[in-house]
């Protein structure tokens, strides 16, 4: 057994600037753009073997063990949804069903800031709750970039509009993950969620307005953007707390599309904006090819149900895939377990991050049914056949989207091995433990520790597998309500969901703007910090002011 060392340089600020050594090594590289993402990931991950071992004392045949598990479990299930979801999108394309796609939405509305809110915040919302794992910005920016939008802009604004849904994302996952770390009802935690999400489910429809159209372009749309926020926002709430946290993305998202289509049956703005915007610097210098103009014809009703088909098959299929009935059925009969050796239960975490020292497990769930790739994979199949494709042209289909994915795919595996290694050697739960040493702040800094984890890991899951009990102890500790803190892990973390270079690798790759990972995560860096600041000034609230107390469960 190894115990987890969290202070090996017996100065707690110079081993939590030790543990983000791998971190920053890997958002600077990124950050850089003269380093390919992959190879910045690759770097990273020798960065963080080598700290790991030599600093945090982690026996190097147990750091190598991880780093291989965190692979494998990268790209089973991440890189295996964008996989599938690309070979979906190319499907689409080779038959000009997404074409036809981008004219129905253009039917819709032809302005753009009205496309953003029914495409990237409402319909990513859906995505998000059936399926999450990168689904919602693989589909959304892959749409985006169909209609015109700028590669910025279409994989940017994907990513700051995939964060209001995301504590509830493939069917209430993170709550669960919460619940599981905790012990605490995943029901209460729910509903606690969901008296903080609601605020920012308004706010950030207008903020992705703004990101694109300036404050000018986002005003003449207020009554739309107000319309979308509060029929997601409300349902949010209500759903939440009176119905239960599985469903949450799914319902919200479904009431806000068919209001915000209505509405915009009756108002349409005075002025409307038809112009991609937002292009970056390679963009407007010529580098990057424009898209082109998208076609404006009205689509007859079959044409209209033939752009629709593949995607009603998709969410069908992800439903289904979702819910707990068919998990529960197939996972026992199509599941395979491995428990690495000398690595399962061969780390224990410690107090104080732990009540009592606890092993970690190391096992690699190989799920293969039941994995939402695998759902994206058979709807993509059931909605090949209906297009037309025979067999052998989808398997040729399959093998082009596998070199077009190749570089993304080690990169999200690269990331996914940092996550697993970091959490396995305890360099989180060092980072965890500065936000934790905070005090009467510890509201405001320990919503910022579920970002930080949802930075390093990629997954609002995650975050509260890795905090969530360390969030409940040091609570306890300082005299405050253990759900709201363990709520405000998850409700931070969604802020950090833009910027995790694995959702910015899905947001390249969708968006076919490879080598572009340090442009992205610029542009919507400080969204990210400004935003999960915001989070963190509502839970101090909630925390120590009153009417804001009311709001706390216990």
């Amino acid at each position: 057994m190894w115990n987890q060392v969290y202070n090996p340089l017996g100065s707690p600020v110079l081993s939590t600037i030790a543990a983000a050594i791998p971190v920053v090594t890997l958002l600077a590289l990124i950050a850089s753009n003269k380093v390919k993402a992959h190879i910045a990931a690759l770097i990273a991950l020798v960065v963080a073997n080598l700290v790991a071992v030599f600093i945090f004392t982690m026996p190097a045949g147990m750091s190598v063990r991880a780093s291989i598990l965190g692979a494998v479990s990268g790209f089973f299930p991440i890189g295996w949804i964008v996989l599938n979801v690309i070979f979906m999108y190319r499907l689409t394309v080779a038959t000009g069903r997404f074409e036809l796609l981008q004219r129905a939405v253009g039917g819709v509305t032809p302005d753009r800031r009205l496309q953003l809110l029914l495409i990237a915040f409402a319909f990513g919302a859906f995505f998000e709750g059936a399926s999450g794992f990168g689904t919602p910005v693989a589909v959304t920016g892959a749409i985006l970039i169909g209609l015109g939008f700028s590669p910025l802009a279409a994989s940017g604004l994907s990513l700051i509009a995939n964060t209001a849904p995301v504590a509830y994302g493939a069917l209430g996952t993170p709550i669960q993950g919460l619940a599981s770390v905790t012990g605490l009802d995943p029901y209460i935690l729910g509903a606690m969620v969901g008296r903080q999400l609601p605020v920012f489910s308004l706010i950030v429809p207008f903020w992705v307005v703004w990101a694109f159209a300036g404050w000018k372009g986002m005003k003449e749309v207020w009554p739309a953007i107000l319309v979308t926020g509060i029929t997601f926002a409300v349902p949010q709430f209500v759903i939440s707390n009176y119905v239960n946290p599985w469903i949450v993305d799914i319902g919200a998202s479904l009431i806000s599309m068919a209001c915000l289509i209505g509405f915009l049956k009756v108002w349409s703005p005075k002025q409307l904006w038809l112009s991609p915007a937002l292009r970056s610097r390679d963009e407007s210098a010529g580098s990057v090819p424009p898209p082109k103009p998208m076609d404006t014809r009205p689509l007859s009703s079959a044409e209209f149900w033939s752009a629709l088909t593949p995607w009603i098959i998709v969410c069908v299929v992800l439903l289904i895939w979702g819910s707990g009935w068919f998990k529960n059925a197939v996972n026992p009969i199509f599941t395979w377990n491995y428990a690495v050796p000398d690595l399962h239960q061969m780390i224990n975490k410690v107090p104080p991050v732990a009540a009592k020292p606890t092993p970690e497990g190391a096992v690699f769930a190989f799920q293969y049914l039941s994995f939402t790739g695998s759902g994206m994979l058979i709807a993509a199949i059931i909605s090949g056949f209906v297009m037309g494709f025979s067999p052998a042209k989808m398997v040729a289909e399959y093998g082009r989207t596998i070199r077009i994915c190749a570089y993304s795919l080690i990169t999200i595996s690269a990331m996914l091995a940092i996550g697993t290694l970091t959490r396995l050697s305890g360099l989180d739960a060092t980072l965890g433990l500065a936000f934790a040493a905070t005090g009467i702040l510890y509201p405001f800094f320990g919503t910022l520790l579920g970002w930080l984890g949802v930075a390093l890991t990629g997954s609002d899951t995650a975050s509260n597998v890795l905090f969530g009990n360390l969030q409940r102890i040091t609570s306890e500790q300082l005299g405050l309500s253990p759900v709201l803190m363990a709520a405000a892990n998850s409700a931070g973390g969604v802020m950090g969901k833009m910027i995790d270079a694995q959702s910015i690798v899905v947001a390249s790759t969708a968006t076919n703007w490879f080598g572009h990972e340090g442009t992205i995560l610029r542009f919507v860096f400080w969204h990210s910090i400004v935003l999960a600041c915001l989070v963190g000034v509502l839970v101090m609230l909630q925390a120590y002011v009153h009417p804001f107390t009311a709001m706390v469960l216990h």
